[in-house]
């Protein structure tokens, strides 16, 4: 066993680690990250015990996460985000840090009802100061300059995905969902241009078939974008552009207000661009 490498002192170093280890971590691990990526503010406010439970792992793999990191134990590491959590770029920082509500009762729903809001809201605060404005603008400058957007988004995402087509569609450009309707997913993939560009959606679970477009789509020397959660995620690494979009969950629910706030940002940003306006009729929005 190799001598743990000494801690990271910030988040952003921490991050930056978990994206160089992201192949030598096992998938356990890989889980834990990917958990304390997507949920920074739950990590520094909630008890070990409640993280794993909401991570669904053993509270010992955290342990063991924490210290593969050259960190003494959880609450070293839990330090890294409780000063994410108070520092300068956080402003909702006090309101994050409230004591969490006890599980909802999903049989009433009422409360599920006011979860989701509050998963939403939460969500919506978060990216307003996290999202990479540079990257917002890298996006709206290939979808601009491209001739064809092709959209795979799937499972989970797909009602994002195709809301993306339907809003690149009404403000006159030209877009396509790779749908595999046939079973023709490769050959969808196969009519990307070299002047268009591949938009994927994939968060959490990573649908398999989206990721695996992404990479024929590289492979190929096509363009890629990505709306995905974190900087572990397998098409991360795959895009010329990435915004990362984490989104509150409910049980096995994704709240995804805050993605559809990209995706609408995303087609006004290119509508306005483009010197185009909504061409759909406003009775069928």
């Amino acid at each position: 066993m190799t001598e743990a490498t000494p801690p990271v002192p910030d988040y952003e170093g921490l991050r930056t680690t978990l994206v160089a280890r992201a192949s030598t971590l096992s998938k356990r691990l890989a889980q834990v990250a990917r958990f304390f990526l997507n949920h920074p503010e739950e990590v520094a406010i909630n008890t070990l015990v409640r993280l794993a439970d909401q991570a669904q792992v053993p509270p010992a793999t955290i342990t063991r996460f924490a210290k593969e990191l050259g960190f003494a134990g959880f609450a070293e590491l839990q330090d890294v985000f409780r000063q994410r959590l108070l520092g300068p770029r956080l402003p909702y920082a006090d309101r994050m840090a409230e004591p969490a509500p006890k599980d909802p009762d999903l049989d009433q729903p009422t409360q599920v009802f006011g979860s989701f809001v509050q998963a939403a809201v939460q969500s919506l605060l978060r990216i307003e100061q996290a999202l990479d404005t540079s990257q917002l603008s890298g996006f709206i400058d290939i979808l601009a300059e491209c001739d064809s957007v092709h959209v795979a988004a799937a499972r989970g995402a797909f009602g994002l995905g195709a809301y993306m087509v339907y809003g690149l569609s009404n403000i006159g450009k030209r877009a396509h969902l790779i749908d595999n309707i046939g079973a023709m997913r490769a050959e969808q993939i196969f009519a990307i241009g070299p002047r268009d560009a591949l938009l994927v959606m994939t968060f959490d679970d990573y649908t398999p078939e989206t990721v695996e477009a992404a990479r024929l789509t590289a492979r190929a020397g096509r363009r890629v974008l990505a709306i995905t959660d974190n900087e572990l995620s397998p098409v991360a690494g795959l895009a010329a552009h990435v915004l990362y979009v984490n989104e509150a969950r409910l049980g096995h629910f994704r709240s995804q207000v805050p993605a559809m706030v990209v995706c609408q940002t995303l087609i006004v940003s290119l509508g306005r661009r483009l010197g185009t306006s909504w061409k759909g009729n406003n009775q069928n929005r």
